[in-house]
């Protein structure tokens, strides 16, 4: 009997582990398109910088003010494409600065490749070897304070070799935190997938954006 009971738990987990799984996955690639969709707007209307300043800051208070109340009820999913919708829109101006380089196209579509193949690369890694990334949650935290600490600073000393070295800091640390949010998953550190969701977007975002650019900066003429 305690064999039946303890094997019958494992089954409910495993089943419950590839329901969040597949919910997170499902909610992130519908984010995604939605998020592309609103930068598509944003490029076609325009959008200037302070627009994506607005809407970034906006999301920025969504994150944490709004979606952690929300993240249990229906009423998340509509949060969740709400922030990332600012986000999408956000990153027009961006998009529109690279666009406008010589061979701007390229450099945004292999920032886009090279994203994707980054995220399926190491999110198949941790959902095929199901290891637990947990011991790298300390070092992630304090490469991202790092990270904020040099970008601050940089904000005033407007060095573009450290400009660079961020952006490359960034795709790694953000790389790290994909194996480990995929990795909670895995192992039943984070049970929500509409926080699941969030956490894999925002590092697909900023692995995207940072390749963005690297690539403009070494392919184009600044």
């Amino acid at each position: 009997m305690p064999t039946n009971f303890a094997a019958t738990q494992t089954s409910a987990r495993g089943l419950a582990t590839n329901k969040l799984i597949r919910n997170t996955y499902t909610l992130l690639s519908m984010t995604l398109l939605f998020s592309a969709a609103m930068a598509a707007v944003s490029v076609a209307v325009q959008a200037g910088p302070g627009v994506g300043l607005v809407c970034s800051l906006a999301a920025l208070g969504i994150l944490w003010l709004v979606l952690p109340r929300t993240a249990n009820s229906a009423a998340g999913l509509g949060v969740v494409f709400l922030f990332t919708g600012l986000l999408g829109f956000g990153l027009g101006p961006t998009i529109t600065y690279h666009l406008a380089m010589p061979g701007g196209s390229q450099v945004v579509m292999t920032a886009l490749g090279g994203t994707g193949v980054i995220f399926l690369g190491l999110s198949g890694y941790a959902l095929t070897t199901r290891r637990d990334f947990s011991f790298m949650g300390g070092f992630l935290i304090v490469g991202l304070l790092v990270i904020l600490g040099a970008a601050l600073l940089n904000i005033f000393l407007a060095i573009p070799a450290l400009s660079l070295a961020l952006s490359a800091g960034i795709i790694m640390l953000f790389s790290g935190f994909i194996l480990y949010d995929t990795g909670r998953m895995v192992n039943g550190g984070e049970t929500n997938y509409i926080m699941a969701t969030v956490s894999l977007y925002i590092s697909i975002l900023n692995i995207f954006t940072s390749l963005l650019h690297l690539l403009g900066a070494f392919g184009g003429d600044d």
